[in-house]
């Protein structure tokens, strides 16, 4: 994904100046996660979960949050040229430093995801990508702030992560409550999990898998792709 924008069916998302391009991670987790009547998008990037959030449920309010200066303005200009621009707003801030009156319904993330790994000689590139500025026990310890009783946090992690993050999960006192191994092909294992968690243990515990050339992928992301995406 090169091109400097990304036409969907109700909005563009302009990303020459993201690290992060749009890519199977974030389209997928803006079409699955559970919603609410208020939204965090934490790594907001260019806003295309935000946006996909706020399409998806439209009595919804989105808040936005990235630490990258090129991110936050081209997550400001999407946003505004979308039609959901009244329901979203983007703010510069770290979420460890994230103050928000009320607690949030949802809160989704692609988050930084390499541990322990040679970082890019691209600062830009490795902020968005390595977990050096954000952990996986940070990310809990905020979203446990931020999160209202009954919210649920979604997010998707690279499928060696998974154990490290129900781990943390855990520890902050979370349970899991569904969890969808993401496959290429039917014959190849999981390279990602799209992954959901509560306060509370809610029974029964859903397992599924998406694999990228089936009718559920294809039903999930219909509303937003333009066409049928090649696979």
């Amino acid at each position: 994904m090169s091109n400097s924008y990304f036409q969907f069916r109700q909005f563009t998302v302009h990303q020459e100046r993201c690290a992060m391009k749009v890519g199977t991670d974030g389209t997928l987790l803006g079409a699955w996660a559970a919603g609410g009547k208020m939204i965090l998008d934490i790594g907001t990037g260019t806003g295309l979960i935000a946006m996909m959030m706020a399409q998806r449920f439209p009595e919804s309010t989105v808040v936005g949050i990235d630490i990258d200066d090129d991110a936050i303005n081209q997550a400001k200009e999407n946003v505004a040229g979308s039609p959901f621009g009244g329901r979203i707003r983007i703010e510069k801030t770290d979420v460890q430093l994230f103050y928000h009156c009320e607690k949030f319904d949802s809160i989704v993330s692609n988050p930084p995801y390499f541990v322990n790994s040679l970082t890019c000689p691209d600062s830009q590139r490795t902020l968005a990508r390595h977990n050096g500025t954000l952990s996986y026990s940070q990310l809990f310890t905020s979203v446990t702030r931020l999160l209202s009783d009954n919210g649920i946090f979604s997010l998707i992690i690279p499928f060696d992560c998974k154990s490290r993050l129900d781990s943390e999960a855990f520890m902050h006192g979370f349970f899991a409550i569904e969890s969808v191994a993401v496959r290429t092909t039917e014959t190849k294992p999981a390279r990602r999990y799209l992954l959901s968690f509560a306060r509370s243990q809610i029974n029964p515990y859903r397992q599924s898998e998406i694999i990228i050339s089936d009718t559920e992928y294809d039903r999930l992301l219909e509303p937003f792709y333009l066409k049928k995406q090649k696979k």
